[in-house]
């Protein structure tokens, strides 16, 4: 069977692509925030995981606020990247895994999820940056991805609850997927902020570095919070911490408990919280 090995998570922001393509890594402003990688690095250099699962949210490459789909399931052999309108430079392909793909879509399906299966699928920057902040020397990133769309813009969302069951559903279907590969979930957004109305440039330092510690020790922890308490303490587009919960619930499946293996918060960037987070599945 598959070997689920562990979870990433780190903020998606545009910026970030700019000044990747800038070289500004070293800059003031960003070196704080690039800092927080290195031990991350060294990590994946070593687990070398061969297939990542990414929830993520489309930014309206796929979808847009005319149809929403709650869950969607990419399902293609390769996964096209295109301009979001950003400046930020267009990321070669990336290889999809059509087989995980498949076996994880029965697997939710069983067990009476309803989602939108992609046969063909965009992927944006929630999706490509972060293969870019993991693997900053390889054009490509030396994995396969399976790209899981979870709904943090359209409004009703689903649940924390409904998430966290969908990231466990994800995580077993993992494990009993008859392959040798090596498998780790990435969650790509957050942590708390806002774009947008009387609170634009929201931040809430203390309820982001309550839910990070959460993801270690109780990662149930912000499944008591509505759709709408979400947002009170995250922000609008804080919310998108639910990818994060996700991974971490996909996590519980291996059943042996986890190890942080580094994690950092920096604030601000572009106006919003970032963080990342790598986590071991203890063997």
């Amino acid at each position: 069977m598959a070997r689920l090995i562990g979870g990433l998570a780190t903020s998606h922001i545009p910026a970030i692509g700019g000044a990747i393509a800038k070289g500004l890594q070293s800059d003031p402003y960003w070196k704080p925030f690039f800092d927080g990688f290195p031990p991350i690095h060294d990590w994946l250099a070593r687990v070398k995981p061969d297939v990542l699962v990414v929830f993520y949210n489309d930014h309206g490459l796929n979808f847009f606020l005319d149809k929403m789909p709650t869950f969607a399931v990419g399902a293609a052999a390769e996964y096209a990247n295109a301009d979001e309108g950003w400046g930020i430079p267009t990321s070669p392909p990336v290889a999809g895994c059509p087989d995980l793909s498949w076996h994880i879509i029965r697997h939710l399906m069983a067990q009476e999820f309803d989602i939108v299966t992609c046969q063909e699928m965009l992927v944006d920057h929630a999706c490509t940056l972060p293969l870019k902040l993991f693997w900053p020397n390889d054009a490509v990133a030396p994995v396969q991805i399976v790209p899981i769309d979870i709904n943090t813009v359209q409004f009703p969302l689903p649940t924390a609850k409904r998430v966290y069951k969908l990231g466990k559903t994800v995580g077993a279907a993992i494990q009993s997927w008859r392959s040798e590969q090596r498998v780790a979930v990435l969650a790509s957004g957050g942590l708390s902020h806002q774009l947008e109305g009387e609170r634009a440039g929201f931040i809430n330092k203390a309820f982001d570095q309550q839910f990070m510690e959460s993801m270690v020790s109780n990662p149930e922890w912000a499944t008591q919070f509505s759709d709408t308490e979400l947002v009170d303490r995250a922000g609008t587009q804080g919310v998108e911490l639910l990818m994060w919960l996700a991974m971490r619930a996909a996590l519980t499946t291996a059943g042996a408990g986890v190890r942080k293996v580094h994690s950092h918060y920096h604030i601000p960037i572009s106006n919003t919280a970032t963080g990342v987070l790598a986590l071991e599945v203890l063997a």
